[in-house]
């Protein structure tokens, strides 16, 4: 694959700075019910519920097939409910979409604490936590086998 750089093309489409930030993201999820509880109880993210529930969803959200969740900075989580989606491959070191992982970021402060809540919840963690000179992180699985970071700037 050859990379090029926008100031080559004749005619960019979208100009350097144009996209604002990420709006939303969506995931598929096989258990709807799983995957609620890991969002919502166990990383603490708010889910939208009544009023919150964007207009173009609430008859898929009053039907069970999708969740919204909202981070702290506004970012809105998607999550479609896939009942027949394929399991990633049991090796979870196997990629398995085209996305690497999702990140998100917390204070340095509260880093060893949601360590210690994902163990208390047994979920599913790659390794022990990395300290880079970016900062330190943690990676570990969502119910469908996504990879999740959690990540703080350095101290």
């Amino acid at each position: 694959m050859t990379q090029t750089s926008l100031t080559s093309l004749p005619n960019p489409a979208i100009a350097e700075g144009h996209l604002r930030r990420v709006h939303h993201i969506a995931l598929n999820v096989r258990d709807m019910q799983a995957s609620c509880n890991f969002y919502g109880n166990i990383l603490g993210l708010h889910q939208l519920i009544g009023d919150e529930v964007p207009s173009t969803l609430i008859d898929l959200v009053a039907a069970g097939k999708v969740a919204n969740f909202q981070t702290p900075d506004g970012t809105i989580l998607d999550l479609f409910w896939e009942p027949e989606l394929i399991p990633p491959d049991p090796d979870p070191q196997k990629q398995f979409t085209r996305a690497n992982h999702l990140a998100f970021d917390i204070d340095p402060e509260l880093f060893d604490q949601a360590v210690m809540t994902l163990r208390s919840h047994q979920v599913a963690i790659e390794g022990e936590p990395v300290t880079r000179p970016t900062g330190r992180g943690i990676y570990f699985y969502d119910p469908d086998g996504f990879l999740i970071e959690i990540r703080c700037d350095p101290e």
